[in-house]
């Protein structure tokens, strides 16, 4: 018997307001343990970058990008997958199953402990951390009101940060001294945690019944609003990757400081984001559009980034530059995550009960092959041009979002 056949859904007022709030934390858990899981590798990085002489792996940035895009590689081709045994099976099932299969890919790549072989192993996490994605984004819009889905949302969006922030502070300094696969139990430990965590407390969200094709009706074939927000988020998700994937190692790299100083600033950034986050799913309910607060984040992220890039172009020998650098890559960190939430949650309504496992899925598949090809692609221009040109470089994607953004056919929140 499935894990969602033994449990039996109850209608939505049956169900506690603390019922619905533990299975938003428990989403939020499953997100934050999949991403550190995920976003990991990157912190390997340093350790792979660096000389054999000195204890390293003697990879060159983009042999390590990647290595550290793995993970990123089997998420990104299970997306869709994972979201049709959303709509078929249940959130709580895929749930389970992926954080299973994150935790077993996580200990095989620990085990191994050698670069591609362990990049192996982390495709094989990356498959079971896309399960986590639909399924937890259904959690919340099928058990929270429109009216509370944006902060909600947002709240469980802060896993994504949350996961990298406890990767940034862990992966680096245990490679730096331990190895990289001691590193990499950190986040194996986390899915298995969530994983019974959830097994406890997540229930299915109730479904309307299907009937004759209404509900279950194809969202893509009524207009090109679902296909401009993906559109617009694989715009936003380049820098935000960049600044995720190379910011610690421009840290270390450039600027001189230890693995473990930069970790913590990394680490950091995230809970910057997670307020974003946050307080941009607050900002969608309280003005009833997720789109127009989606198209400030992206002229504010290209605002950042923008400036982020000529900062990092003039830190040579000035402590009053560099410290403005540092701020905005804080600050980048946190605005190139805004989006996220805001249209996980224009997907989710939009596309409805019986699609939303599949347009999420749709979502962060496009997103992923954006971001995949970020930590190659910027290792080869850093080491072509410098992180100042790469981060300035990246400054004109959210300017284009700008446009695709589909504020025009948004229907009102209600």
């Amino acid at each position: 018997m499935s894990p969602t056949a033994a449990i039996q859904t109850p209608e939505p007022r049956t169900v506690s307001t603390s019922r619905r709030w533990a299975m938003l934390a428990a989403g939020t858990g499953a997100q934050a343990a999949t991403s550190a899981m995920v976003t990991a590798p990157s912190f390997l990085i340093p350790e792979l970058h660096r000389p054999v002489a000195e204890g390293g792996y003697g990879m060159s940035l983009a042999e390590a990008g990647l290595v550290a895009s793995a993970s990123m590689a089997g998420m990104m081709c299970t997306l869709v997958l994972w979201g049709l045994v959303v709509d078929r099976r249940g959130e709580r099932f895929a749930l389970l199953a992926g954080l299973l299969v994150t935790a077993a890919g996580g200990a095989v790549a620990a085990a191994l402990a050698e670069p591609w072989p362990m990049a192996a192993a982390l495709c094989l996490a990356g498959v079971g951390a896309a399960a986590t994605n639909s399924a937890s984004g259904r959690v919340v819009v099928g058990w929270f009101p429109p009216e509370r889905r944006g902060v909600a949302m947002g709240i469980r969006q802060t896993g994504q940060p949350l996961g990298v922030g406890i990767a940034a502070a862990t992966v680096a300094v245990i490679a730096h001294h331990h190895g990289i696969g001691p590193a990499l139990w950190v986040p194996t430990g986390a899915a298995l945690a969530v994983a019974a965590y959830v097994a406890v407390i997540v229930l299915d969200p109730p479904r309307p019944p299907r009937s004759a094709g209404t509900h279950a009706a194809n969202p893509y074939r009524a207009d090109w609003y679902l296909a401009r927000i993906h559109a617009a988020s694989v715009l936003l998700v380049v820098p935000q990757f960049l600044v995720w994937t190379f910011g610690l190692t421009w840290l270390v790299d450039d600027l001189g400081w230890s693995p473990g100083v930069a970790g913590l600033v990394v680490a950091g950034t995230q809970v910057a984001g997670a307020a974003a986050r946050i307080g941009a799913g607050w900002a969608s309910d309280l003005v009833g559009s997720r789109m127009r607060p989606m198209r400030a984040v992206a002229l504010v992220a290209a605002a950042t980034m923008a400036l982020l890039g000529l900062a990092a172009s003039g830190t040579d020998g000035s402590t009053a530059v560099t410290a403005l650098a540092v701020v905005l890559l804080v600050v980048a960190s946190a605005v190139t995550v805004a989006d996220n939430g805001l249209a996980f949650t224009a997907v989710a309504e939009r596309a409805g009960p019986f699609w939303s496992g599949r347009a999420l899925g749709l979502q962060n598949t496009a997103q992923h092959l954006a971001a995949v090809a970020v930590p190659p692609v910027a290792g080869l221009t850093i080491t072509a041009w410098g992180y100042g040109a790469a981060y300035a470089l990246a400054a004109a994607l959210p300017l284009l979002a700008v446009a695709v953004v589909p504020v025009a056919g948004e229907r009102t929140v209600s």
